[in-house]
């Protein structure tokens, strides 16, 4: 199992130089020039050619693509902001844990709720409650993100004041919208994938079993009907995560999170490439890592497959 784990990790690599590869071309292809950006409209051609030959830009593009991987390879460097002149390292790491605490505390709060709302779906199947079960799967599938969050925002902060609208640190209450923003979308799917899972092991031999052995109807639910069902449930835990990462861009920017997903999206506004660049990557490589987790619990949730990897 060790040879598997090792595996995966050098999988890691070429996912990475695929990365690094793809925001480098998507650098060079997006429109806008970053010096425009940078200096006022009344800006003289020697003054554009002097900020373009400060910044490397006036290279050849294989030459910025090496000196760009070498700083990452050699140094861990992603570059220096255009605009604050800020190594991009140290300011994805000084946010990266204000992403990171609400990418969990999503995925924690999608499966406390989505997975149980999966299983009484199942256990209830053609009645009301699993037509409500369902019309909320398809309802948190389909709401935007943004959009939710502005209506959240409008009748909990704004009418009722009950919950702040933006981000404050140290306030628990101002983590409330942004958590439950970017989880539904999870949860909603969560519960989708549990409730199938279940119908398909409620109609097995050994549950049918379990119940003629008289055993109480909740310990035939949990343990054997869903505790087969967490592999599968378990896989779309990889899935969640990306929703997670992706859907923190949104979020962070609606509730003004200074986060990384704030932090790329007014880098996109400004043109401030080697952010952008850098921050695509650092969540490529926290999203392969995760993956990785994702399958150990597969070996912890179902301990046959540890046999099956050890090949």
């Amino acid at each position: 199992m060790l040879k598997y784990f090792i595996k995966r990790i050098l999988s890691v690599i070429p996912v990475m130089i695929g990365v690094i590869i793809l925001v480098f071309v998507m650098r060079v292809v997006m429109p806008g020039d970053p010096i425009t950006e940078l200096l006022p409209a009344t800006a003289s051609q020697e003054q554009i050619d002097a900020l373009r030959n400060k910044l490397g830009l006036d290279q050849p593009l294989i030459v910025q693509f090496g000196k760009y991987v070498w700083g990452i390879v050699s140094r861990g460097d992603l570059g220096t902001s255009y605009k604050t002149k800020l190594p991009v390292m140290d300011e994805l790491m000084r946010r990266f844990p204000r992403t990171i605490s609400i990418g969990l505390l999503s995925i924690l709060v999608s499966q406390i709720f989505g997975q149980p709302l999966g299983i009484i779906s199942a256990y209830k199947q053609y009645t009301w409650v699993d037509d409500l079960i369902i019309f909320f799967t398809i309802a948190g599938a389909s709401i935007p993100s943004f959009w939710l969050a502005l209506m959240l925002i409008r009748m909990f902060s704004v009418r009722l004041g009950w919950l702040p609208a933006i981000y404050t640190v140290g306030s628990v209450k101002s983590w409330i919208l942004p958590v439950f923003v970017n989880s539904l979308n999870s949860m909603a799917a969560t519960a989708r994938g549990t409730r199938t899972c279940m119908l398909e092991n409620i109609r097995q031999d050994f549950v049918k079993t379990a119940r003629a052995k008289g055993q109480n109807e909740f310990i035939v639910i949990v343990k054997h009907a869903y505790g087969s069902a967490l592999v599968p449930v378990v896989g779309g835990l990889g899935n969640a995560v990306a929703m997670m990462l992706g859907g923190s861009l949104i979020v962070e920017t609606v509730f003004g999170v200074p986060g990384i997903g704030k932090y790329i999206a007014d880098a996109v506004t400004a043109r401030d490439f080697p952010v952008i660049q850098g921050g695509i990557v650092v969540l490529a490589l926290a999203y392969s890592i995760i993956n990785i987790l994702v399958d150990f619990f597969y070996t912890v949730v179902d301990p046959r497959l540890k046999t099956t990897l050890a090949k």
